[in-house]
């Protein structure tokens, strides 16, 4: 039988995302933090040399080890999100490096959804701008638990502490406004590799751990039993072979919490409870399976499930048509009162309503414009919503995987705006829910 000592015994595995303004350094940051953690190949570094020499560069430019597309390598920026894995003795990584201007800043959303750390990038010269309040806010917005301030090049301003410490200060306080809870400042030169991968011997004052050691001891995993079961129904399995006539199993990945055999489960939206009679996992039958695993559940009762279904244990959402959240628009045309939608929520998309936009926040004050109409492309705002089926989202401050949803054109299948379930950003009290009924349309 397995256990939950054997469930929490696995490699750790820390998924954490990079975000900066321009020319702040990002980029050669990653390539910096992958060549001195010896995770570049011999290939790989070859061609960045040679790269580098055909831009008339007598060292290896690191920035193009992470800057993969065509237009990236020409312009010197980055574009897309680039996902890259590497380990250390001590842990694994997946690192989602994320563009730094202002038009991509709903890359970040995609690469730090799914990050338990965000590295903040600053240039010490420069301090904290508008984009680096941006990617704070984003990062809190996506509730993302541990955040990292990387003030690099302190080398141009003579390694000088008074500068790093005015960063940090300015930095902490917003972050700290914004309700992000673990905020660590690290001063660096990626150029250099100053506390980079190894401690800077011109920063004697900084005691601190380097960015790779933070990386590598910060505390991310969680004992998966901790957390009520949340399992996506993706596909239904009826073989009705001869040698499985009455097999009928609900196959998908479990987003989160553990799943055992005997376990009183409820089906949502419908609500019925049942029990799991049995759980597969890549063709073995087992006993208790946990997130993120793929598996196929059967359970004890014939209940009337498909596609989209959640089954559930633990405190359970109630199924609403009215949703109310946090959203940060993606797309260049703007999100307006009254558009019809899509609403995708884990394997369940619904007809939607954009009932009301109830304010837009200033990234620059937190304030609330309360005035907003619509909103633009790497705007955050808190909407309504109505659906024309109930949904069991849950409040995303407990659950980033059931919590969240997509907005999405119904013409042509474009991703509008990203959504995060529950209380308002920052804090602020949450608006009621919009009533009626929603308009039924096609």
């Amino acid at each position: 039988m397995t256990t939950t000592t054997e469930v929490t015994a696995a490699t750790s595995l820390l998924r954490f995302a990079t975000a900066g303004s321009v020319d702040d350094g990002k980029s050669t940051l990653v390539g910096r933090l992958l060549h001195d953690s010896k995770s570049v190949l011999t290939d790989q570094l070859e061609a960045v040399e040679h790269a580098s020499r055909k831009r008339g560069q007598d060292t290896p430019d690191l920035a193009l080890l992470t800057d993969g597309l065509r237009a990236e390598r020409e312009q010197g920026i980055t574009i897309d999100v680039a996902y890259r894995y590497f380990a250390t003795a001590r842990r694994r990584f997946i690192l989602a490096d994320t563009p730094g201007h202002v038009q991509y800043t709903r890359n970040m959303v995609t690469g730090a959804s799914t990050a338990e750390l965000a590295v903040v990038l600053v240039d010490a010269r420069n301090g904290v701008v508008e984009q680096t309040r941006r990617h704070a806010a984003v990062a809190a917005l996506l509730r993302v638990p541990h955040v990292v301030l990387a003030v690099n090049k302190m080398d141009l301003v003579d390694y000088a502490e008074p500068v790093f410490a005015r960063i940090a200060a300015e930095f902490t306080a917003y972050a700290a406004s914004l309700g992000v809870a673990d905020i660590v400042a690290v001063p660096i030169s990626a150029l250099a590799g100053d506390n980079v991968v190894e401690p800077s011997a011109n920063m004697d004052w900084y005691g601190g751990p380097t960015l790779l050691e933070h990386l590598e001891t910060v505390q991310v995993t969680t004992d998966p039993s901790e957390e009520p079961a949340r399992f996506p129904v993706q596909y239904v399995i009826r073989p009705q072979s001869a040698e499985h006539p009455d097999y009928r199993g609900y196959a998908g990945q479990l987003a989160s919490g553990v799943l055992r055999t005997g376990d009183t489960v409820t089906v949502l939206p419908a609500g019925r409870t049942t029990t799991i009679a049995g759980i597969d996992a890549l063709g073995t039958e087992t006993d208790i399976a946990w997130a993120p695993q793929s598996i196929t559940v059967r359970l004890t009762e014939d209940i009337d499930i498909s596609r989209g279904d959640l089954i559930a244990t633990g405190p359970t959402p109630a199924p609403t048509k009215d949703v109310e959240a946090t959203v940060c628009h993606l797309h260049e045309r703007p999100l307006r009162v009254g558009d019809k939608v899509l609403l995708k929520h884990t394997t369940r998309t619904v007809r939607a309503l954009v009932k009301d936009i109830t304010y837009r926040i200033d990234i620059d004050t937190l304030q609330q414009r309360a005035d907003a109409t619509e909103l633009n492309v790497n705007e955050i705002g808190h909407v309504l919503l109505r659906t024309a089926e109930p949904l069991a989202l849950d409040d995303y401050r407990d659950n980033r995987h059931t919590g969240s949803f997509l907005l999405i054109d119904p013409a042509d299948g474009t991703t509008l705006t990203a959504g995060m379930a529950g209380e308002s950003f920052g804090g602020a009290p949450a608006a009621p829910a919009a009533q009626g009924e929603a308009e039924d349309w096609a």
